[in-house]
């Protein structure tokens, strides 16, 4: 199923305007049932993002049933009394819309992008699979198949893909976050329909779900059509999302992965850092955001300028922060060489780079300037259909408000140095990191499969019904 980058949807929340800018302008009201309800108006076009978000993901799955969030995701469009299987996507299609849905650690998301005189059709089929899905043993055996086919695709022949979770589950060596969105192979193909079923009856309920939905309408005319298809739906009481701790770790581990396939090899650390969520309205998040502007925001940062430009000794390098967890988000840092250059070189090379960071810090220029930039992309966020609706979606699961996604370009604003200096050496001083290294096989043919290695944050999603 399709992977989506931390970063990606980071970015999407991130662009939340202030609520006297009135970019957003979302509104809100709740169903009786409990489904919260957000409306971002966007008239440019008659079309509709039509978003349900339940908060729900793979770290709340039991212990044992790994992947059993994603092969429910999957099997939401297996049909309903109504629906035959595969009728769902097969009837936006024909009313020219797109849908599709995506597992993540903490939520899962189904959406379709639709005109707006057909929203009341996928509203109707939406809040159908909510209330009603109809398993059998012979509709789900074939999509479980599916599921490890994509695994074997997407994981299992990618050795970037396969070194990103040997990496995690090194740095969660308790937290559910080091399990793999889409699953063990080996707890995968024992999976059964009946606990998806279960997993379906404990968590897919109207209190447990959000219905965001960005453009062509406003929150007073959607009312009457969320009252008429979810708000019938009634709620049910669902458990509270109990994560456990992650224990202190240390040492620094270190992942190294030899494949045929890599003809150019790759070098990235992670750290565990604050999520939004678990920061608040501290500065934490906040600081490490603009921190990684300055450090890997593009051709202009620090990393980039110092590594690839004046040393040459990276053909890319960069740094990422993914705040958008319910629980602790990560840090990491990415280089690839250029052609001749040692892997160790690069690594000393980011190694020096940090530690000037941590001894001199950033400064007052760098700081301002990267908040100008992260505060100017706000200005773009709404030119998007589906990026205010994802906003937040992801958001909202995460344990974020309303309030804290429009409240973040202020919060942003705030940052001053000493508060990224501060977060820079409250993650980056940590030796409890994890370093991972894919290196190609000196035994490879000279021919063959080329994998490009992969410079960036591990995938946090997972999602594709488009088949």
């Amino acid at each position: 199923m399709a992977l989506a980058a931390g970063v990606a949807f980071t970015a999407l929340v991130a662009l939340a305007p202030p609520v006297s800018a009135r970019v957003f302008d979302p509104e809100t009201f709740t169903l009786s049932n409990g489904m919260q309800v957000v409306v971002v108006t966007n008239r440019r076009a008659p079309v509709v993002s039509h978003m349900v978000w339940y908060k729900v993901g793979s770290a709340d799955e039991p212990r044992g049933k790994s992947g059993i969030a994603h092969y429910l995701e999957h099997l939401m469009f297996k049909g309903t009394d109504e629906l035959k299987p595969g009728e769902f996507s097969r009837t936006v299609a024909r009313n020219g819309g797109r849908d599709n849905a995506f597992t993540s650690y903490d939520y899962t998301a189904y959406f379709e992008n639709i005109a707006r005189d057909r929203l009341e059709l996928v509203m109707k089929m939406e809040a159908d699979r909510m209330a009603d899905l109809r398993l059998t043993e012979e509709v789900a055996l074939p999509e479980r198949a599916v599921v490890m086919e994509e695994r074997r695709q997407r994981t299992g022949n990618n050795p970037g893909a396969r070194l990103w979770e040997m990496m995690n589950s090194a740095l969660f060596i308790h937290h559910p976050y080091g399990t793999p969105i889409i699953g063990w192979m080996n707890e995968i193909e024992q999976l059964t329909y009946k606990d998806a079923l279960d997993f379906y009856k404990t968590w897919y309920a109207p209190n447990n779900a959000m219905l965001v939905v960005a453009g062509d309408i406003t929150a007073a005319e959607l009312k009457p059509l969320a009252e008429k298809t979810f708000g019938k739906i009634p709620a049910r009481k669902v458990p509270e999302r109990v994560r456990v701790d992650e224990p202190p770790t240390e040492g620094a581990r270190r992942v190294s992965l030899t494949d045929p396939q890599v003809r150019q090899p790759s070098w990235q650390r992670l750290w565990k850092a604050p999520s939004y969520a678990e920061a608040g309205e501290k500065p934490d998040a906040y600081a490490l955001q603009v921190l990684q502007t300055i450090m890997g925001g593009g051709a202009t940062s620090r990393l980039y300028r110092t590594l690839v430009v004046e040393q040459k000794v990276a053909a890319s390098a960069s740094m990422w922060y993914s705040p958008t967890a319910l629980d602790l988000g990560t840090l990491g840092l990415g280089a690839s060489p250029m052609p001749g250059v040692e892997l160790a070189k690069v690594e000393s090379a980011m190694e020096a780079e940090v530690a000037r960071l941590l001894k001199d810090g950033v400064t007052a220029e760098e700081v301002e300037t990267a908040k100008t930039r992260l505060r100017r992309e706000a200005v773009f966020a709404r030119d998007s259909l589906q990026g205010p609706a994802e906003a937040f979606g992801y958001a909202l699961a995460t344990g974020q408000t309303v309030e804290d996604v429009e409240a973040w370009p202020d919060r942003i604003g705030k940052v001053t140095v000493e508060q990224v200096n501060a977060a820079a050496k409250a993650v980056l001083s940590q030796q409890d990191h994890v370093t991972g290294v894919l290196l190609p096989d000196p035994n490879a043919p000279a021919t063959g499969p080329v994998a490009a290695a992969p410079v960036g944050p591990p995938p946090t999603s997972a999602g594709d019904h488009r088949r």
